[in-house]
């Protein structure tokens, strides 16, 4: 994959002021309304996707061949990052056509800026990168875990991510940073439920504007006993809100996180784990 906006890639030298302003930048330049060409249904998975090689414990950084997937598929790309101490990060993109994962790879980066809410895409974005960079397959959507316009300034990592490379990006994040469920989330919600969530005065945008949704991938039997919290769901770059629901919804295969991202995740674990062992040995 290539930058298309290098305006935009996350410096972390800026000053939290010039951090803002730029975001504020990266949201004028984002559509937030469908404009990705792909058929939601063709995403769709039924269980967890399998390597390209037939094999489900591909190496972690490995980039298979496109072999073994159905070539007019659109790409699903879930992204994923972990920290390996206090001042290293890694990323893992996985992508999936078809129902495999058809490429898998990872980036690195120094961590350069302390956790700052609302700025995560400067401190974890370098990786990320890093990582869709070395991407051979084109996605047609990528799946950052963290937030896309659910942003106080409409531009959370995804919208960031998805306006630097010009790809159709969506947010999917464990906790609600800025705006108002237009239902309460008190209450467990039943599997499937998707709840609007609005801007108010959190959020650069026009109050009562629709920027997520709280969107209840999978619920228990009895809620009332043990439950699962909702995803909170947002567009990021060139998708509508209530798509960026659809492709959570296509992707989970019963569980509670795309499998696509899901996937990520597990090999950013691989990653940082393999990184802090190397880190390790070369102090020995």
């Amino acid at each position: 994959m290539d930058v298309v906006r290098p305006e935009y890639l996350p410096d972390p030298g800026r000053s939290r002021a010039e951090m803002e302003a730029l975001q504020r930048d990266i949201a004028a330049d984002a559509a937030f309304a469908d404009d990705h060409g792909f058929d939601v249904a063709a995403l769709a998975l039924d269980e967890t996707p399998v390597d390209a090689t037939g094999d489900a414990t591909t190496e972690p950084g490995q980039q298979a061949t496109l072999d073994g997937a159905d070539g007019d598929a659109p790409v699903v790309v879930g992204v994923d990052q972990a920290f390996v101490g206090d001042d290293d990060s890694v990323s893992a993109a996985v992508a999936v056509r078809d129902g495999v994962v058809v490429e898998r790879a990872a980036g690195r980066a120094d961590l350069d800026l302390p956790y700052v809410p609302g700025l995560l895409a400067f401190r974890e974005g370098g990786a990320i990168v890093d990582a869709l960079e070395s991407l051979a397959v084109e996605p047609d959507v990528l799946v950052l875990d963290g937030s896309g316009r659910i942003h106080f300034r409409q531009a959370g990592i995804a919208t960031h991510v998805g306006v630097l490379f010009d790809v159709p990006a969506v947010g999917v994040a464990k906790n609600l940073l800025c705006g108002t469920p237009r239902d309460p989330l008190e209450a467990p919600l039943p599997e499937g439920a998707r709840v609007p969530v609005e801007a108010d005065d959190s959020v650069d945008a026009p109050d009562g504007t629709v920027i997520g949704h709280a969107f209840q991938s999978r619920q228990y039997p009895n809620p009332e006993r043990r439950h699962v919290n909702p995803l909170l769901v947002s567009p990021g770059h060139r998708v509508g809100a209530e798509t960026t629901v659809d492709v959570v919804e296509a992707t989970c295969t019963g569980y509670k996180l795309p499998a696509p991202t899901r996937l990520a995740d597990a090999m950013a674990d691989d990653l940082k784990r393999d990184r802090r062992s190397s880190l390790d040995d070369s102090t020995l």
